[in-house]
């Protein structure tokens, strides 16, 4: 065998079809694209979806559901899981660090789940009310957690009416 003797196997490979060369090929004269209309033109395509001026599928569906884009940077942690670590001081660099939470995640609470019996201190994260008060019963304490607003934020105070 040399590489000037080599061929594909029999049937493996076809002949590429040759539109608009006479009635003989069978796909002469319209080459194969039927009579007239958009998609016999040259050039004549359409986007996906497109239904020839009928409102499309994907507009006459209603839509539903919201995905939070914050959603995977948000992490739970229970007070069993902090006890489990065995770590005194709690921030979120030492949570990543003990593989706890994920990488990504930007912010991180502690709720109740479990029982903890070791004192604990959490800096920056925010607990719930009963694992705040799981924490504190076991003599630990939380340090500086970030604020978070309840419920609907009031409207600022009409100005009083002494135009004079």
């Amino acid at each position: 065998m040399q590489l000037n003797t080599i061929q594909p196997a029999p049937g493996s490979r076809k002949n590429r079809r040759r539109v608009a060369r006479g009635i003989g090929s069978g796909l002469g004269k319209t080459a194969g694209r039927g009579h007239n209309g958009q998609k016999s033109r040259a050039g004549g395509f359409h986007k996906v979806g497109f239904e020839g001026g009928q409102m499309p599928l994907q507009r006459r569906l209603p839509k539903r559901g919201f995905v939070s884009l914050a959603r995977g940077f948000r992490a739970e942690l229970s007070i069993g899981e902090l006890a489990a670590l065995g770590i005194t001081e709690v921030d979120l660099l030492a949570l990543k660090a003990a593989k706890a939470i994920a990488n990504d995640a930007k912010a991180v609470k502690v709720i109740a789940g479990g029982e903890i019996s070791a004192a604990v201190t959490l800096n920056g994260i925010p607990a719930t009310a009963g694992a705040r008060k799981a924490i504190e019963a076991a003599g630990g304490k939380i340090v500086a957690a970030p604020e978070e607003p309840k419920g609907k934020l009031k409207p600022k105070p009409k100005a009083s009416a002494k135009a004079a």
